[in-house]
């Protein structure tokens, strides 16, 4: 996702609330039936709306070869449609929505990976001026107690190659949300660099690079958004960019030692400890990698959690394990959570990312897990009403497959 987009957003909305943080803001693929049988469920007849087929007394008994044909043609279609929404629907919640396959969410493998953009390099508000573009990186958007950000940007023309690029000036400041009001933080000069240090990948590369600590530059207390605001030269071209990160100065919850495994209910839990100072509604998040290292799954725990000492389960869903036959031990690692904040922003206050492994699995034969798909009322409110819809398209079908008798009016 675009990185100024995701920031507007975010300062826009909270985040979904319980059931909708796996699918918000993500970029997975799924087939066009699937993602619009989860997007759309059975819902009323809307008011001024073309009205849906009647399921009383049946089609007009009819003589007429052609007409008969027709209406049997489009019931035939009818039919086909209400397959294929039922069965796309109750394939795509045949697992959970805190146990989901990794190749549906490929954009949140890898919570670490930069965000990087290009963009024409120029002042806002002027034209783009060809040959010059600009390229810019952010290792992160989040950041909560002393963890620090890694921002670069350097110039390239329409072919690629880098251009001489200088930071003329570059400042970071509290960026107001909501009512204009005066910010309690100064305004802090900082330093881009290109001499492979802070940060800095090489010297003399053409990337300037800051590595930048909220908590040590005068925001250690500020909750909300920091903007990174940078004027820049290439030549005689001008140009203006901006980075916004999202800090949390302390953490609700802290983390435990004592993550352990336990098989129930036919599924894999792996069961993780928490100090919740705040009690509120909790959304963690963890990836789960096969014995080879190929990214397995997506899991998470989205629920109130009480202050005290809290374990929770972040569950690899028994179907998924049986359909899925990864290669064991698994290996749980980059787990991020947060504390939901309902509207309001920022919408989440940062537990501190627990980056790279985190635990690795007993071996495991597939037989210990259940191979029976996940169950919820609104999965079977759901699947109930797509059935009426298949139901009413055969016994359609079957009453035109009747000889006719009767014209009628």
């Amino acid at each position: 996702m675009n990185r100024r987009r995701m920031i507007a957003a975010l300062a826009a909305t909270a985040l979904l609330g319980a059931g909708g943080w796996l699918a918000a803001g993500s970029a997975t693929q799924q087939p066009a039936a699937t993602a619009l049988a989860m997007a759309a469920p059975p819902v009323a007849q809307q008011p001024g709306s073309a009205p849906a087929p009647a399921a009383g007394p049946g089609p007009r008994r009819v003589r007429d070869p052609a007409e008969l044909a027709a209406q049997r043609e489009l019931w035939q279609q009818r039919l086909a449609r209400s397959q294929q929404v039922r069965d796309a629907y109750a394939a795509a919640t045949r697992y959970p929505p805190e146990s989901r396959p990794a190749a549906e969410h490929g954009d949140q493998l890898h919570p670490g990976r930069p965000v990087q953009e290009t963009m024409p390099l120029r002042m806002p508000g002027a034209p783009a001026k060809d040959g010059f573009q600009l390229r810019t990186s952010q290792d992160r958007i989040y950041l909560q107690g002393d963890a620090a950000v890694r921002l670069s940007v350097a110039a390239v023309d329409d072919t690629g190659q880098a251009l001489p690029l200088a930071v003329t000036r570059a400042i970071a400041h509290e960026a107001a949300q909501g009512q204009q009001r005066a910010s309690r933080y100064g305004q802090v000069d900082v330093s881009f660099r290109d001499d492979g240090q802070n940060g800095d990948a090489q010297a003399g590369d053409g990337e300037l690079t800051l590595r930048w600590q909220p908590a040590t530059q005068g925001f250690a207390e500020l909750d909300g958004l920091i903007r990174i605001e940078l004027s820049l030269q290439s030549g005689e071209q001008a140009g203006y960019a901006y980075f916004d990160v999202i800090y949390t100065p302390a953490a609700p919850a802290t983390w435990l030692p004592g993550t352990r495994e336990v098989v129930q209910d036919g599924s894999l839990n792996l069961l993780l400890k928490l100090q919740v100072q705040q009690a509120g509604r909790y959304v963690i998040s963890g990836r789960v990698d096969d014995a080879n290292g190929k990214p397995f799954a997506l899991v998470g725990f989205n629920d109130t959690l009480a202050a005290g000492t809290r374990e929770l389960a972040l569950p690899v869903f028994g179907k998924l394990l049986r359909d899925g036959q990864p290669a064991f031990p698994l290996t749980l690692r980059d787990v991020t959570g947060f504390l939901l904040h309902e509207d309001r922003f920022p919408d989440r206050a940062l537990l501190a990312a627990r980056e790279g492994k985190v635990y690795t699995t007993r071996s495991h034969v597939l037989a210990e897990f259940s191979n029976a798909e996940w169950q919820s009322e609104e999965r079977s409110r759901c699947l109930t009403e797509y059935d009426k819809d298949v139901a009413q398209a055969e016994a359609q079908l079957r009453q035109l497959g009747e000889p006719a008798t009767v014209a009628g009016p």
